[in-house]
């Protein structure tokens, strides 16, 4: 099932969100400083091109710095990568079909605002799940 969701996902929507993750990510890899959060992009365009099957859970060594680099991530690219979740997500659910893409669209928000501290597993994965 996941995989012709995948398939769809990438029709509808999924290529777009992925061209506009690599188009910050070479933004963001201009400069120096600008390459970690790059890296983010890059990792996450990957994990929006297939999301089905994959979730996000938070780094547990991921400290004051990640913390930092969010707030930096947030001003430089997070707000239009996550308008563009908020947007598609909205368009997807307008149909019955579209309407798990458009779930899918909204748990890609949070890690499009704040990517670091933050790994991208697979849900079959035993430690994909959180401890608490």
């Amino acid at each position: 099932m996941k995989t012709i969701l995948n398939v769809i996902w990438l029709v509808l929507s999924g290529f777009w969100l992925f061209l506009g993750y690599v188009f910050a990510g070479v933004l963001l890899c201009i400069t120096i400083i600008g390459i970690p959060f790059g890296i983010a992009a890059f990792r996450i365009g990957v994990y929006a091109l297939w999301p089905f099957g994959h979730t996000t859970v938070e780094r547990p060594s991921a400290g004051a710095a990640s913390f930092v680099g969010n707030i930096l991530w947030l001003i430089l690219a997070g707000w239009w990568l996550a308008l563009t979740h908020i947007v598609t997500g909205v368009l997807q659910c307008l149909t019955i079909i579209g309407i798990p893409l458009g779930i899918a669209n909204f748990k890609l928000i949070p890690v499009s605002l704040v990517p670091l501290g933050r790994e991208i597993v697979r849900t079959d994965q035993p430690f994909a799940t959180s401890r608490w």
